[in-house]
């Protein structure tokens, strides 16, 4: 019986190895850098890794400028959701963050910074790179 947190060893394997069909994500990942890059490198960026963050960047990729309450509609998501993840881009100055008022009523608007439009590019290559890494096998 295989200890606890060990993966029992199929028909053919020897201790050590690893089946041949497997290929860690790493080594997938790192089809998408240089040799001579650093681990940190081969990390998808967990910022905009997050769904609800791609989505508000990927949103405002295409768009000038969008309003909380537009985000709010094209995310199908509540309002505390949406600032908590909105804050976090801010933070990462991946967004910027406008607020005015329309007569009495506030208007919050978001655009992407070129930091953002640069990290989005970033990640996708990366994420482009992993997919034709698993594709051809």
């Amino acid at each position: 019986m295989a200890k606890h947190g060990t993966v029992p060893k199929r028909s053919g394997e020897t201790g050590g190895e690893r089946p041949r069909a497997t290929r860690s994500l790493q080594s997938v990942a790192g089809a998408a850098q240089p040799a001579d890059a650093d681990l940190g490198a081969l990390a998808l960026d967990r910022l905009i890794h997050e769904r609800m963050r791609l989505g508000i960047v990927s949103a405002l990729a295409v768009n000038e400028s969008l309003t909380f309450n537009e985000l709010k509609r094209l995310m199908h998501t509540t309002d505390g959701n949406l600032s908590v993840h909105a804050r976090k881009l801010e933070d990462a100055a991946y967004v910027t963050c406008t607020k005015t008022f329309l007569g009495r009523v506030p208007r919050t608007e978001y655009r992407l910074t070129s930091t953002g439009r640069r990290a989005l590019e970033r990640y996708l290559n990366h994420m482009e790179a992993l997919i034709r890494a698993t594709r051809e096998r």
